[in-house]
């Protein structure tokens, strides 16, 4: 008679092969690589924001420098100046040096001009051409005797404006990138601030519940009720216009949605069983909303978060299109996206490139939200 041994079932068996049962964050994780438009959205929003960050240093210009040679040039990728605007720039950085301008030639970046004058070429004339934009370290290399005809050489200054200029000459690239660097941050900051009074308050109000969640929600009511522009018209007068007071205005109006969200989610929770057997242990009710409640609220709050952040970019733009946000020498998208509508019959790119970052960011920061939203809906899995 054969006695056979009983198969193990304990997961210390190496003969045994177990399989382990993937966490929620894991299934949510493997359901949002799944999602190809969410996936290339977070690329995107990062490529966005690596060239907000590290973009102005890198393209030569810096966002308040003015280049009066360069009022609203057009995009290009060849560098400025064109071949047939020095020869008018030379001419009117002299038109007060009372001289007469020859032919001008341009070999690579050496310009050269001949110049005469009635009296003795006076070298301080060297003065209205180093002032020029297009032109850097002017000297005299030949003088006639009687000093009436003199031969003026310079340096070119070359600049490239891939996204052009706008009204007062300065580089649109790298006031685009610096705008980005102020909307994005606003958006985070904004949207953290909304997050820690909704989530707090929110929480606090479903879970204590009676009279005091019925007061809390009150209060949301009546927040509700005043006009998001008149809070924001409001502070402007008492506090000034700054980038600080942008995202505390901002955040502290969107947090009532998150408070709502919170509330709804909170009642659903203290019904739980674990949250029960926490208050049967003698847990206190911080304890309770700090180590129970609030991290099960992590897969809605981070979908929220995630939508709410495009929506408050939005607001930005819309204060600052309305002279409320940002103000010079600092930029927004909002402001050059209201700059170039003022501009657009003479200089549409001042317009275009700005607004299609700001769409383009939008749209990607949406697909990341309904990317997140698919991954944590339980009734997908």
């Amino acid at each position: 008679m054969v006695i056979r041994e009983p198969i193990s079932l304990l997961a210390g068996d190496p003969e045994v092969a177990t399989e382990r049962g993937g966490s929620l964050l894991d299934d949510a994780w493997a359901r949002l690589r799944s999602n190809r438009a969410a996936i290339a959205s977070v690329v995107y929003v990062a490529l966005v924001a690596l060239a907000c960050i590290f973009g102005p240093a890198l393209t030569g210009h810096s966002y308040d420098a003015l280049y009066q040679a360069y009022v609203k040039a057009p995009p290009s990728l060849d560098p400025y100046p064109r071949a047939d605007q020095v020869a008018p720039a030379l001419e009117s950085a002299l038109a007060r040096a009372r001289i007469a301008v020859g032919e001008v030639t341009v070999e690579g970046r050496t310009m050269r001009v001949v110049v005469t004058s009635e009296t003795k070429v006076d070298p301080r004339i060297l003065r209205y051409v180093d002032r020029a934009d297009l032109f850097s370290n002017a000297h005299l290399v030949d003088t006639s005797t009687d000093g009436r005809t003199a031969t003026i050489e310079a340096d070119v200054e070359r600049f490239r404006f891939l996204f052009g200029t706008d009204a007062v000459g300065r580089d649109l690239l790298t006031r685009t990138l610096y705008a980005g660097r102020i909307s994005l941050t606003i958006g985070i900051l904004a949207t953290f601030v909304a997050l820690m009074i909704g989530v707090t308050y929110g929480a606090a109000s479903g879970y204590f519940g009676g009279r005091t969640d019925m007061t809390m929600m009150r209060i949301v009511d009546i927040l509700y009720s005043l006009p998001f522009i008149f809070f924001v018209i409001l502070l402007v007068v008492f506090f000034g216009r700054n980038f600080i007071l942008m995202f505390i205005a901002v955040g502290a109006v969107e947090w009532l949605d998150m408070a709502r969200i919170v509330r709804g989610q909170t009642i659903s929770l203290k019904r739980q069983e674990f949250v029960q057997a926490a208050e049967a242990l003698g847990v206190s009710s911080t304890g309770i909303l700090r180590r129970h409640i609030i991290p099960n609220l992590a897969g809605p709050v981070v979908i929220y978060m995630t939508l709410m952040v495009p929506r408050v970019i939005l607001l930005e733009s819309f204060l600052s299109f309305l002279g409320l946000g940002v103000q010079e020498p600092m930029t927004s998208w909002g402001v050059l996206i209201s700059e170039g509508a003022r501009n657009l019959e003479g200089a549409w790119w001042m317009l275009l490139f700005p607004a299609l970052f700001l769409t383009t960011t939008l749209f990607a920061l949406n697909f990341i939200g309904d990317g997140l939203r698919d991954a944590f809906d339980p009734k997908d899995r």
